[in-house]
């Protein structure tokens, strides 16, 4: 989801924007993303009413949201050149979710499939994975209909939101996502409140 305060977010987490790497022929995210701003919105999977077959038809005067965003092929170098979205088939991005069910969907990567689903089959899905899962962001893989926890991995996953003691050898790697996604709790809290008076009838 595209919200207009998040630049200076995906700044910190995933870098600038790299003066080397042009978006060129790929449009991906005018179809691909949901823009949710003042200026414009649009639904996932729609093109924007503004691309036509020679991009952009509104460059020059396009809304604040497009020429802010950019996705993480833009910005994290270790990505080659060749995990361009139009090329690779995958769009990756930083999500925001307004009411996340846990602190792993708050604020997370997502990997998208913007072609066939074999996109996720390929070396090159697996170098992507590589380059995005070696940080503390959580990484979703979706498909459009399904999306699945790649990063950090169902144990480490299950220990950050049960609170459960972690054995020795994965203490240290899950006490720092807990640490870096502790200011999601009070979001997780008002979440389980909200389903047990849904449970209720209230």
């Amino acid at each position: 989801m595209w919200m207009a305060d998040a630049t200076d977010l995906e700044t910190t987490l995933l870098g600038p924007v790299l003066p080397d790497r042009s978006c060129g022929d790929c449009g991906a995210c005018c179809t691909v993303l949901t823009v949710d701003t003042p200026d414009f919105k649009k639904p996932a999977g729609t093109p924007c009413t503004h691309l036509s077959a020679r991009g952009c038809g509104i460059h020059t005067v396009r809304p604040p949201i497009c020429r802010t965003w950019f996705c993480a092929w833009r910005r994290i170098a270790h990505m080659p050149d060749a995990a361009r979205p139009d090329l690779s088939g995958l769009l990756v991005s930083l999500n925001f979710v307004r009411n996340p069910r846990n602190c792993l969907e708050g604020v997370s990567l997502n990997v998208r499939v913007i072609a066939e689903d074999s996109a996720i089959d390929t070396a090159m899905a697996q170098t992507i994975l590589d380059a995005v899962c070696d940080r503390l962001i959580p990484v979703w893989f979706s498909n459009g209909t399904q999306k699945m926890l790649m990063h950090p991995d169902n144990e480490v996953a299950g220990l950050i939101l049960s609170g459960d003691p972690a054995p020795a050898h994965l203490s240290d790697e899950v006490a720092a996502w807990r640490e870096h996604y502790g200011m999601f709790e009070g979001e997780e809290q008002a979440a389980a409140d909200r389903s047990r008076t849904a449970a209720k009838g209230g």
